[in-house]
């Protein structure tokens, strides 16, 4: 049985993670207007999913890292009629708006919406993004810029799920997602 404060840090942290802002325009392909959007990802463990989600099955966002460290990148898969999906939230540290990197330390959630099931690595030393690129999609110039990124990565210790009880091994893991960055108001 998962304790009182075990569930209310869940759901802190599941509405921390979720309350990312919303695109503005709302996407007629899923992830990316242009299709290409995509998830894939293999766990062993308390859990054994082979996880291929294309761009019309996701919900995906992602901006700056709230402590400005890095780029934070969200994905949803699809809603079940139960209620029940998978999200999974990469905290890629370093990354920098529209530069590519290479061997960044990253933090991995996995939330099983409806399910009050969560895994985290509590830290950015268990998961790594071996290669990160950038490119610069929508319109130039303006208050808010968007990036498609692409990722490929893997973990190298078993992530945690937050009742201590469970863990799973995200052998690899790669996507395609936006972020989006906007320019600071003008105080003038």
């Amino acid at each position: 049985m998962i304790g009182a404060g075990v569930l209310l840090a869940m759901a802190m942290t599941a509405q921390a993670v979720t309350q990312q802002p919303a695109p503005k325009t709302p996407l007629k392909h899923g992830c990316l207007a242009s299709g290409e959007g995509y998830l894939r990802t293999h766990i062993r463990g308390a859990l054994n999913l082979d996880v291929s989600l294309k761009n019309a099955e996701l919900d995906c966002d992602g901006g700056p890292r709230p402590d400005g460290s890095g780029i934070r990148v969200s994905f949803a898969g699809p809603l079940r009629s139960d209620g029940r999906r998978l999200r999974m939230v990469f905290g890629v540290a370093g990354a920098k708006e529209g530069m590519p990197g290479k061997e960044l330390a990253t933090n991995l959630t996995m939330i099983f919406e409806g399910e009050e099931r969560m895994f985290a690595t509590r830290g950015d030393d268990k998961c790594t993004v071996d290669e990160f690129r950038q490119e610069r999609v929508g319109a130039l110039g303006g208050h808010t810029r968007t990036y498609r990124v692409a990722a490929k990565g893997f973990c190298i210790a078993p992530i945690q799920a937050l009742n201590g009880e469970e863990s799973v091994l995200v052998n690899s893991f790669d996507f395609m997602g936006r972020v989006t960055f906007e320019a600071p108001d003008d105080p003038t």
